[in-house]
């Protein structure tokens, strides 16, 4: 049997080749591209982003990424956003007073942390979900953050299917990885934080 096949998706933003190294580094066959057949079809895709949510989302229209993710979700594809790849996949995102649609696969709004401090730049805990299987192994380490907006309020799922909720806490509480049967998602970053991040990238990889 052959590495799992994973596609990182070139939309313009985020630090592609950072992901690319990290999952490779896991045992990933990684592929970056913006190819919609090869996102959908890949074993694993990674959704990466940075900077505002509103250009992420002009990005993904750009290359029809809001199409890829829902045909993936609609398959029970596994799907990993990363930073504001994970703000996209909710409902909407509040900016500097403007507010942008997201991809909407899951409700709530991405909005400016009530912190003293931003943006929340370096190491923080993750208060671990129950049955996380992401953070298994490093329920209690550190991971690297880089964001000044998030989900402080997680509704739930309106079909009330259970998932795993994760937090964080900077100035308030926000949710750092929800994990939803084969859509998974991390506001840290992963690829930038050292042994653990290469752990739950491989308990990711290690799943499809």
């Amino acid at each position: 049997m052959g590495a799992p096949r994973v596609v990182v998706l070139d939309h313009g933003s985020g630090n592609l080749r950072s992901a690319e190294r990290a999952l490779a580094r896991v045992g990933a066959d990684v592929t970056v591209t913006a190819d919609q057949e090869a996102a959908v079809e890949a074993d694993g895709l990674v959704v990466p982003g940075v900077g505002a949510f509103a250009a992420c989302m002009a990005g993904l229209h750009r290359v029809d990424g809001t199409t890829t993710i829902r045909r993936r979700v609609s398959t029970g594809r596994p799907l990993l956003g990363i930073c504001v790849g994970m703000q996209v996949l909710f409902a909407a995102g509040e900016e500097h007073g403007v507010r942008t649609t997201g991809v909407g696969e899951w409700p709530g709004e991405v909005v400016r942390l009530d912190a003293l401090v931003l943006p929340h730049i370096g190491w923080n805990t993750v208060a671990a979900g129950a049955g996380s299987a992401l953070l298994r192994g490093v329920e209690d380490e550190r991971f690297y953050f880089v964001h000044s907006y998030g989900v402080t309020h997680w509704p739930g799922r309106p079909d009330g299917r259970e998932v795993s909720a994760s937090w964080t806490e900077h100035g308030q509480p926000f949710v750092s990885v929800l994990e939803d049967g084969a859509l998974s998602a991390t506001q840290f970053h992963p690829e930038k934080s050292g042994d653990a991040g290469a752990t739950l990238l491989e308990n990711w990889v290690g799943a499809l």
